[in-house]
C-alpha cells in the first residue's frame, strides 16, 4: 500500500494537530484541519497557527489540491477557508455536517436564509467516496459519534481519524456535544480498527496526559492492543457506560460557542449587522436563586 509523507503541526493553545499529507512522487498534497487563533476577550481572529503549514507546503514545492476538515470543530476556529483561498484549494468535509449545521443554526438563531445543507463547503464527501492525493488512492469513511458529521480520511496506508480516537493512553473523544452519541462512536471506531493492522493512525488532538511529550501517530494494531477505552475486549455496553459517565464530568470547551458559529459557516464570518460590524451570539441560561434565598 502506498505510503504518503505526513507532517504534523501542533497548536498548543487548542492541542490540535494540522497535517500536510503528500504524495512523494507527484508532490500533490492535502492539508487537514488547519487552525485559526481566536481571542474571545477581544473578538480577534488571527491565522498565525496556519502560517507554518502554508510556508512548509510552499517551501517543499507541494501542490495543495484540497483542504480537508474531519468534522465541524467545537474547540477551535477553522482556518480552512483562509488556507483554501490562499492556496486556491477547495475545502471539503463529510456530508453529515448538515446535521450539525441544523442543530447549531437553531441554537444560535441563525439568519433565516442560512442554509443547513453543507453548501458553504466546496465538496461534501459521502461514506466510501474515493479520491486521490497525487497517485495515492484515498477514501472517506463516515465515523460519527463525536459529532454527526465526523469523517475519517484513509490516504494510502494512513488514516486521519479526527476526534474519534486519541493516542492509546488518552482513549476516545467525548460524545455529549449536540448530535453526539457514544454507541454510534463505538461502532465507528470499530470500523477504523477493522482497517489493516499496519495502518498508521493520526489523531486531531493530543492532550499530553501527565505532561508526556507530544505524540500523534499510532497504528491500528497498537490501538487494538492498548487504547484506554477502545482496545479489543471492551464491549459496546461497557464503553457506552464509561463514556456517558465520563462525559457528565466534563466542562464545555473554552472556545465552543464562538467556534461552532464560525465553523458551521465553513469558517466564514456571519453577515454584518446594520452598523457594518459582525457579531457572534452567546445563548444565555439563567439559574434561579434557591427557594428562600431572597
Amino acid at each position: 500500500m502506498a505510503a504518503p509523507d505526513v507532517e504534523g503541526f501542533f497548536d498548543p493553545d487548542t492541542f490540535t494537530l494540522t497535517y500536510i499529507v503528500a504524495d512523494p512522487a507527484t508532490r500533490d498534497a492535502v492539508i487537514i484541519d488547519p487552525v485559526m487563533q481566536f481571542d474571545p476577550v477581544n473578538g480577534h481572529l488571527d491565522p498565525t497557527p496556519a502560517m507554518p503549514v502554508m510556508h512548509r507546503a510552499r517551501s517543499q514545492g507541494l501542490r495543495v489540491t484540497m483542504v480537508l476538515e474531519t468534522h465541524l470543530h467545537a474547540d477551535h476556529v477553522s482556518a480552512a477557508p483562509w488556507v483554501g483561498a490562499a492556496l486556491e484549494a477547495p475545502v471539503a468535509i463529510g456530508e453529515g455536517v448538515s446535521r450539525s449545521q441544523a442543530i447549531f443554526a437553531d441554537l444560535f438563531d441563525a439568519e433565516p436564509e442560512f442554509p443547513t445543507d453543507g453548501s458553504q463547503f466546496d465538496r461534501l464527501f459521502r461514506d466510501g467516496e474515493t479520491f486521490r492525493v497525487g497517485n495515492i488512492e484515498a477514501f472517506a469513511m463516515s465515523t460519527p459519534g463525536h459529532t454527526p458529521g465526523c469523517m475519517t480520511y484513509v490516504i494510502g496506508d494512513a488514516a486521519f481519524v479526527g476526534d474519534c480516537l486519541f493516542m492509546p493512553d488518552f482513549g476516545s473523544a467525548r460524545c455529549d456535544f449536540p448530535g453526539g452519541d457514544a454507541r454510534t462512536l463505538y461502532r465507528s471506531v470499530r470500523r477504523i480498527l477493522d482497517l489493516p493492522p499496519e495502518t498508521r493512525l493520526f489523531t486531531a488532538h493530543d492532550y499530553q496526559p501527565d505532561g508526556r511529550e507530544l505524540r500523534f501517530e499510532s497504528s491500528v494494531a497498537q490501538q487494538r492492543a492498548e487504547n484506554l477505552h477502545m482496545r479489543d475486549g471492551v464491549d459496546e455496553e461497557s464503553f457506552v457506560q464509561m463514556r456517558m459517565t465520563r462525559d457528565a464530568t466534563l466542562s464545555m470547551p473554552r472556545l465552543m460557542l464562538p467556534s461552532v458559529q464560525l465553523n458551521m459557516r465553513a469558517g466564514s464570518l456571519p453577515p454584518p449587522a446594520a452598523n457594518g460590524r459582525r457579531y457572534l451570539r452567546l445563548p444565555l441560561e439563567v439559574t434561579p436563586p434557591p427557594e428562600g434565598a431572597i
